[in-house]
């Protein structure tokens, strides 16, 4: 038995190898969710387990926009746990790489949880506005979430707050923080193993040096709202 199980194991890495780099990406979430389900972490919800195709963005520019530069954190109303679970969490992350793209906005970090989200985006020329943005992606995970639960007009979202950055240090100290926030909040030992961020994309497309660098930005006096404890 062991023998077949390290034949089967070295015919898998094979066949990995010669995949195409397009590929990796589909590879990498695979097993990120099988570890997740292996582990018994937060992205397991019992009957619903969902294949998850995400919109990535492109490659991490890591530099601030002369249109703008924001920091943005959204709550759930009374913190309430409504994306607890892995369907829910692909619910709400899906939307926000969507709903950012489609509005002219490059994300480039980004973190979603039960009860609230971090993002740091930069605007192209053309971006809309991103109260607006805002908007329209918490009336429609609402409207989802509420059709999942049956709960028509229930009020999911409290309140976004967004800081405008200007200053290249602030900027990258907070790309360190939302990449790798589901640390403080100890939900993965390493942040690249949390489904529901942007650090395994970050290191994937990032170069060495530049994974180097943002990393070692200190965040213990980074002042973004964060009194929340996700599940």
């Amino acid at each position: 038995m062991a023998d077949q199980d390290s034949a089967r194991r070295e015919e898998l890495i094979r066949r990995i190898r010669v995949l195409p780099a397009e590929k990796l990406p589909s590879v990498e979430e695979c097993v990120g969710r099988l570890e997740g389900v292996g582990a018994g972490s937060v992205g397991s919800e019992s009957g619903n387990e969902l294949p998850h195709s995400k919109d990535w963005p492109h490659a991490p520019v890591h530099r601030l926009s002369e249109h703008g530069t924001y920091i943005v954190t959204a709550g759930t109303l009374y913190k309430e746990h409504h994306f607890a679970g892995r369907r829910r969490l692909e619910l709400l992350e899906s939307a926000l790489l969507r709903i950012m793209k489609e509005s002219g906005w490059q994300i480039e970090a980004w973190a979603v949880f039960s009860n609230h989200y971090h993002f740091v985006v930069r605007a192209e020329p053309e971006a809309e506005e991103l109260r607006l943005v805002l908007k329209r992606l918490h009336g429609s995970t609402s409207r989802e979430l509420n059709q999942l639960d049956g709960t028509a007009g229930r009020q999911v979202w409290h309140n976004f707050w967004d800081t405008e950055l200007t200053f290249e240090k602030s900027y990258l100290a907070r790309l360190n923080y939302v990449h790798r926030n589901a640390v403080k909040h100890g939900l993965a030992p390493v942040a690249n193993q949390y489904a529901w961020c942007s650090a395994a994309w970050f290191e994937r497309t990032a170069t060495r040096a530049q994974v180097r660098t943002i990393y070692s930005f200190k965040t213990d006096r980074v002042a973004v709202r964060d009194d929340f404890e996700p599940v």
